[in-house]
């Protein structure tokens, strides 16, 4: 059983997101379930006609809520219902990254990266949390995936680039290549984990160069930690130069986080707006194909949604 909580973000400023505080042995982090950007835009609209009201920046992320709408409105989505946990029509997910038209500049601010907690995070995983951040049929649903998209177990000359990993990478049960490297923040999880073959203890938002050579992977998995990056577009190209030309990057989020490290847009919106969020990423980042989407959520409402935005590398870059 989840406890319902208020999340206040300011004074003043009524209560636009909620959180479910899991208490299960499996988990710590936090389930956030955000007002839908369309519902956003005509709250924002409402209280700021006449009235002096300054909208709070960790509502409005630095490009308003007139962009994501204009996104959403791109993507088919004009409804105003709340986007929660994963009680969406099957095939929404999909739908959001077919044509967009990207503005022509990165459109976010640099207050859009800032987290609620700014210490460093250095200090934050200190200590290793030997835990599962989603839920066990969500954790099902991206092995599955992983299992459909690998390059098949031990298959000369592939390596793979665990990002933001920690103790367990959900890879399929026995799967193994010459070269599988997880790098994260904690080294006891680290070394904990059974699928690596070596790894690198690095803050990727205080120095987000890939310690890799040019052409070196074959695929990079991230599982919900995008949300932790602040300097996305910094690590997004340096993804796209350690990858080998057609090389696939797979990033995977639910709407569980540790909501206090979180950067400011994503705590802010749904989501939706997330798929959105990640698949700009790879767009400004460069070198990649259209970013595409899939939701392999596992019970819709019923336990933890599973989203993934994936692309490769061109084959020219």
């Amino acid at each position: 059983m989840s406890n319902r909580l208020g999340l206040t973000l300011q004074p003043r400023v009524p209560i636009l997101a909620g959180v479910c505080l899991y208490s299960t042995p499996a988990s710590t982090s936090v389930s956030c379930a955000i007002e839908s950007t369309p519902r956003l835009a005509r709250t924002l609209k409402k209280r700021t006609s006449g009235s002096g009201f300054r909208t709070p920046r960790r509502l409005v992320l630095g490009v308003g809520a007139a962009f994501w709408a204009q996104f959403i409105s791109m993507a088919g989505f004009t409804g105003g219902n709340s986007f929660l946990a994963s009680a969406r029509e099957k095939g929404e997910v999909e739908k959001v990254l077919k044509n967009v038209e990207w503005p022509e500049q990165f459109p976010f601010k640099e207050e859009d990266f800032q987290r609620f907690d700014e210490s460093p995070d250095s200090l934050f995983y200190e200590s290793p949390r030997f835990v599962m951040h989603i839920d066990d049929p969500a954790i099902a649903a991206l092995t599955k995936y992983y299992s459909e998209v690998f390059p098949p177990s031990n298959t000369p000359g592939i390596a793979i680039l665990d990002m933001c990993t920690s103790w367990v990478s959900h890879f399929p049960k026995g799967y193994k290549q010459e070269r599988i490297v997880g790098m994260g923040m904690n080294e006891d999880e680290l070394k904990r984990n059974p699928v690596l073959t070596e790894y690198v203890v690095q803050d990727l938002n205080v120095d987000p160069k890939l310690p890799f050579e040019d052409n070196s992977f074959d695929v990079i998995t991230n599982v919900v930690s995008v949300d932790y990056l602040t300097k996305p577009i910094d690590i997004f190209k340096e993804m796209c130069r350690i990858l080998k030309p057609g090389g696939l990057a797979i990033i995977s989020f639910s709407n569980r986080c540790f909501w206090t490290k979180a950067i400011s847009k994503w705590t802010s919106t749904g989501d939706i707006d997330h798929v959105l969020i990640v698949g700009s990423y790879f767009h400004y980042a460069g070198g990649f194909e259209p970013p595409e989407a899939v939701d392999i959520s596992p019970n819709p409402g019923r336990s933890d949604p599973m989203y993934i935005v994936y692309s490769r590398k061109l084959a020219t870059a």
